[in-house]
């Protein structure tokens, strides 16, 4: 079977696996370099923070006040529970 030009200029113009592949190769190498670009930002916020003593690791966790038993009675007899 002979194939007629029209078929022959179709395959042609149909990306190769090849070629498809180096797109997806170059489409990630350039969403690689975003992503380092991002992760350094980030790391050098992080260190920023750091050094102007806005780190998370200063940072004390508030601790509840406990509650008297006169303040609970208190609370309970004026109906202000926090229940809405």
């Amino acid at each position: 079977m002979e194939e007629t030009k029209e078929e022959v200029q179709e395959e042609e113009k149909k990306p190769t696996l090849i070629s498809q592949a180096e797109e997806a190769a170059t489409k990630l190498k350039e969403q690689n370099d975003r992503q380092e670009e991002l992760l350094n930002r980030q790391e050098e916020m992080m260190s920023m923070a750091a050094l102007s003593g806005k780190g998370e690791a200063g940072i004390t966790p508030a601790i509840p006040k406990e509650e008297t038993a006169e303040e609970y009675a208190k609370k309970v007899m004026s109906g202000d529970m926090g229940n809405g």
